[in-house]
Order: C-alpha cells, then structure tokens, then sequence
C-alpha cells in the first residue's frame, strides 16, 4: 500500500456506519453477508447501505460477489492487513521490543495447535 491508498482506506472507514458495516463483514468470514442482510443488522435502509458498501468497496475493503439474485459481501482480508501493515512497519524504528504490546493486541486469534504423534 501507499499513502494514497492507506488515506482511502482510513476515509471509508471513518464514519460509524461504514465501520460497523467492516466489522460485522469481518466477523462474518469467510462466508460473508447479502448485503440486504447487512443493511438489516445494522438497521440501516438498503439504498444508504448499499452506497457504504460502495465506498468500502472503492477503498478495497470489501468484495461482492453475486449468487443467484443475492449479492453477498466479504470484508478483504488482504487488504486489511496490507492496512495494518502499512501503518505498523517501521513501528518503533525497529526495536521490537517496543512494539510486542501492540504485536500482542493484534494476535487475536492464534494459530491452533497440532497434536504430535
């Protein structure tokens, strides 16, 4: 990501709606939503949803994708973390040990373990 890219995203994202529209798509992985079920969740009319939708998506956060006569929603993944990427790279002028706190907020979900035969 660039400067330009990261201001887009950080844009879509700053306003309440289209941040709760991101998580709740977020939570929603990696299946993802019909965008009238988005709109009713998050009690908003689906004309105003789907213009959120729109920016999110010009922003690249989410994807749509139709099946059938829906049209189901994804948040982008890829995009989120090349985000947070982009904003944590030289965190810290690279002394990790400053950053572990933020490093450690970040795993919220951690890698399940193996059973060793």
């Amino acid at each position: 990501m660039d400067n330009e890219e990261t201001i887009l995203a950080l844009a879509a994202l700053a306003q309440s709606t289209r941040l709760d529209t991101f998580r709740l798509l977020v939570r929603h992985e990696p299946d993802g939503l019909p965008a009238g079920e988005v709109a009713r969740e998050l009690a908003v009319p689906h004309n105003t949803m789907s213009t959120h939708l729109n920016i999110l998506a010009r922003a690249g956060l989410v994807r749509s994708e139709r099946r059938s006569r829906s049209i189901i929603y994804r948040a982008d993944l890829d995009r989120l973390r090349a985000l947070m990427t982009f904003l944590v790279k030289d965190c810290c002028g690279g002394r990790a040990e400053l950053c572990a706190p933020l490093m450690a907020d970040l795993a919220c979900c951690p890698p399940k373990e193996t059973a060793h035969a």
